[in-house]
């Protein structure tokens, strides 16, 4: 087909009305977010949709989130693959950054566009999921305890947050504060020095943000949250070097994939004492 023979499709932003449409390219391809899910991620970052003569057939994200910002959420329907709408998106996407550097997380089949767009590895994301077994926590170390998060404790978890991460998780964790369904911190002589959440995602639960100062605190965070739902689907998703994948295992979470973390300039890092032991979703980081 010539150029000049090309359909003209119709990219803009996207809307609240677009969620539906939206979800309905993931559950083509068998992707496990909720109608929920798709709402959250609208509520907090920038997205874009591509229609054809109204039908939408693509849709990318932008969540800034500081001085960096996450791009997820890359889609195309199937019968349009293969027609540079994945690349355009990606423009637009990577053009919502600004100045902020722009991270992702890539699978195996976007790598090779985002890699052509300058994007370099830094890392990988692992999946885990399953029926989840409740395991008893390990003591913890002397003057540490773990209790449940109070509306008093979410001013100093946003800052551990964003510590853990190296993104300005305000916004996000914001919105995460109304649907979470449990959440535990580390109290450590009378400062948080980790935290853990548990909330509705996909086909059951979801663990993450998790941020501690070691494997230790985390695995105790998340085994306090598997035993409030015990023989539930429960995803999360981890560095690989987080030292956690053979707890998870033991837990019932099999790991069942493996992502590239990418970025477009320097990578985020952790400051301070803490680090972030599984991402609120592989689409915001």
């Amino acid at each position: 087909m010539s150029s000049s023979q090309r359909p003209l499709y119709f990219y803009r932003a996207m809307t609240a009305a677009d969620v539906p449409s939206a979800h309905a390219l993931s559950v083509q391809l068998k992707w496990p977010h909720r109608l929920e899910d798709w709402a959250m991620l609208q509520r907090v970052a920038q997205g874009f949709v591509v229609e054809d003569q109204g039908r939408l057939i693509g849709t990318a994200f932008t969540c800034t989130q500081g001085r960096y910002a996450t791009i997820g959420l890359v889609i195309v329907d199937d019968e349009y693959q293969g027609q540079g709408i994945g690349r355009k998106l990606m423009e637009l996407a990577i053009e919502a950054c600004g100045s902020r550097t722009a991270i992702l997380n890539a699978t195996l089949a976007g790598a090779p566009l985002y890699a052509s767009q300058g994007f370099v590895d830094f890392g990988h994301i692992q999946q885990h999921q399953g029926q989840a077994l409740s395991l008893a926590p390990q003591p913890l170390s002397a003057g540490e305890r773990c209790r449940p998060l109070s509306e008093a404790d979410q001013a100093e978890l946003i800052e551990l947050a964003n510590a853990g991460s190296g993104l300005d998780r305000s916004a996000v964790l914001n919105d995460l504060f109304d649907i979470v369904e449990h959440a535990v911190v580390i109290e450590q002589n009378g400062h948080l020095c980790g935290f853990a959440m548990l909330r509705p995602f996909g086909r059951g639960r979801s663990i993450g943000p998790v941020v501690a100062q070691t494997p230790e605190q985390a695995r105790h965070m998340i085994a306090e949250l598997l035993t409030r739902v015990p023989d539930t689907f429960v995803r999360i998703d981890i560095p690989s070097d987080s030292d956690l994948a053979a707890f998870l295992e033991e837990a019932g979470l099999k790991q069942i994939d493996t992502v590239a973390q990418m970025a477009l300039g320097a990578p985020p890092e952790a400051t301070g004492a803490v680090q972030q032991f599984a991402l609120v979703t592989q689409a915001i980081g």
